[in-house]
């Protein structure tokens, strides 16, 4: 069984590098996000640079184009945007699926699984699953820069004998020299703080929660260490993780033992605020000085088996770069921006400048791969943005609510709704949004296919959606309601496909 699921995959994997031409080109296939050759993709697992190498492992089905059969996928990446697929990781097997995890490099060889001293093993650690019965954390490690893996063969590492206990995130802690993990008790809504100093033997040392949005089950924890926007130096800890099917942060400090949260712990801090966005941690092993790295997935546990995608299922985000800032109502804020190595995919560029808008400008654009950036008035009233993936009557809305301070996407009109009941539910989604200092709204959005992520006043807020268009739904438009706006600026690329 594990020797075929290998030869598939090596074999998918061949295929999908010799056949971009096939590949890629398929209705809603994203052209500069990240998406599987074939078959279901969720959670990004094991984000970690290593030897040069950015690596993306994600929760995979080897067999089908719906979820089962959890295994690692695996790709690499020298800059976040252009992808060698490689075979599977770390594969099922007998009674045990591959769930979410994380990965390090044993730099100092803790766990002893290097050979001689030349070598940097590669450690997953992951959550080993036996439907029904049981979640232990497990490790794999790989001596060849993650091309083949071998499973520890004292696996579990930490087994409390739960049925519901996984998604171990494990960095090092360089302050006390030890590996720290994050894992969580979904079902009680808590996070688990352990140590170790060989991956091997873990003693818990805290927990935190419930706390914030405890109406679904929790997620795929993370904690790291980002920068404070605008002041040099100094740095705030962010746990992050997913109360499904969204995703929520809180800002504090980790002493090494506990976090302690700052944020108010009745209120719910997003770093997404749209209907597709979940799971996402940030890379191990970046240069201490760099700013963090996430990457999250696009889709929607309502209805992530019935998007309308073949012969894969989901996509990845923008890789975005982190920080957080401290807000008039003294409130930490995350504060997210794609990666720089963006702009690198501009190609045709058109810029206008001081349009007013009384109801709706078509500008002379037809695309569904590109970045827009718009900057107009907020004020004193009225409800103005973007309408993209336009054809007659339907349109994805992107705007602000100036009344009600509000950023918000509609796709109610944006092309397939009718796959699942629950995607039709959820058209809409909005947050709140203070104006700039300036009086007005800039928004940065990156239409690819299927997929749209917003990013507001220099990422202060970020939504992403999934539509589904027709092919010939390309136009794109200004609007204004309620009164005439101006917009200082429309800046449009076109984005070449990293495939």
């Amino acid at each position: 069984m594990l020797r075929l699921l290998h030869l598939l995959f090596i074999f998918g994997s061949l295929s999908a590098t010799a056949q971009t031409k096939l590949f890629y080109r398929e209705q809603y296939r994203p052209q500069f996000h990240f998406t599987p050759a074939i078959h279901w993709m969720n959670d990004p697992n094991g984000l970690l640079f290593h030897n040069g190498e950015y690596h993306l492992f994600y929760q995979f089905n080897p067999f089908a184009n719906r979820w089962g059969h959890m295994s690692w996928g695996h790709a690499v990446s020298k800059d976040l945007l252009h992808w060698q697929h490689l075979p599977l990781a770390i594969a099922e097997e007998k009674d045990t699926m591959i769930f979410s995890g994380s990965c390090v490099t044993d730099v100092n060889n803790s766990a002893g699984f290097a050979t001689n001293t030349q070598q940097q093993p590669m450690v997953a650690i992951y959550t080993g699953h036996i439907e029904g019965k049981n979640q232990s954390q497990h490790l794999a490690y790989s001596l060849d820069n993650g091309r083949t893996w071998t499973k520890y063969n004292a696996n579990p590492v930490l087994d409390l004998g739960k049925k519901d206990f996984r998604d171990p995130k494990v960095f090092w802690y360089a302050a006390q020299q030890k590996w720290v993990m994050a894992v969580v008790f979904p079902i009680e809504k808590e996070i688990k703080f352990y140590t170790s100093k060989n991956l091997k033997q873990w003693t818990l040392m805290s927990s935190f929660g419930p706390a914030g949005d405890t109406s679904g089950i929790w997620e795929c924890p993370d904690l790291f260490e980002a920068p404070v926007k605008n002041e040099p130096g100094k740095t705030k800890w962010i746990l992050m993780h997913s109360p499904a099917p969204y995703m929520q942060y809180f800002v504090g400090h980790f002493d090494g033992e506990r976090f302690i949260n700052e944020s108010k712990s009745n209120q719910v801090f997003r770093p997404d605020y749209g209907p597709d966005y979940y799971a996402a941690i940030a890379f191990n092993g970046l240069a201490k000085n760099q700013k963090p790295i996430s990457i999250g997935w696009i889709n929607n546990w309502n209805y992530a088996n019935d998007i309308p995608t073949s012969p894969w299922k989901s996509a990845m985000s923008l890789p975005r770069e982190m920080q957080v800032q401290k807000m008039r109502n003294d409130e930490w804020l995350l504060v997210q921006q794609p990666v720089e190595q963006i702009k690198t995919l501009r190609q045709k560029e058109m810029v206008w400048t001081k349009i007013t808008v009384e109801q709706k400008h078509r500008l002379p654009v037809h695309s569904q791969t590109m970045e827009l950036e718009v900057e107009f008035d907020a004020g004193p009233t009225g409800i103005a943005g973007v309408h993209l993936a336009l054809n007659q009557q339907q349109f994805i809305e992107i705007g602000f609510d100036v009344a009600k301070q509000l950023l918000f996407i509609d796709r109610t009109n944006a092309g397939d709704t009718r796959f699942h009941p629950a995607f039709t539910k959820q058209n809409r989604y909005e947050t709140q949004l203070n104006k700039m200092l300036n009086g007005r709204i800039r928004l940065r959005i990156f239409f690819d296919k299927s997929i749209v992520e917003v990013f507001a006043n220099e990422g202060e807020a970020v939504m992403t959606a999934q539509l589904f268009p027709l092919e010939h739904n390309n136009a794109v438009e200004l609007f204004s309601r309620g009164g005439s706006t101006l917009f200082h600026f429309v800046r449009y690329h076109s984005l070449k496909s990293v495939w």
